[in-house]
């Protein structure tokens, strides 16, 4: 599943990467990405990085 980090609500807590670093991580500007889309492997933790979000600013595509 593909995910997007909407650029202007991130706030760079670095929740998702923290619980998902295969799929979200910080980006040199300090905001979270969607680098790559989960796997059967990643999806559960992938999910619950979305749902952890404190601005919710991930969404699925």
């Amino acid at each position: 599943m593909k995910y997007a980090v909407d650029q202007d609500a991130c706030i760079g807590c670095g929740m998702c990467e923290a619980l998902c670093s295969e799929v979200f991580a910080i980006g040199l500007d300090g905001k979270a990405q969607a680098v790559k889309g989960s796997t059967s492997d990643n999806d559960l933790a992938a999910s619950e990085a979305m749902a952890s979000c404190p601005v919710g600013a991930i969404s699925q595509e």
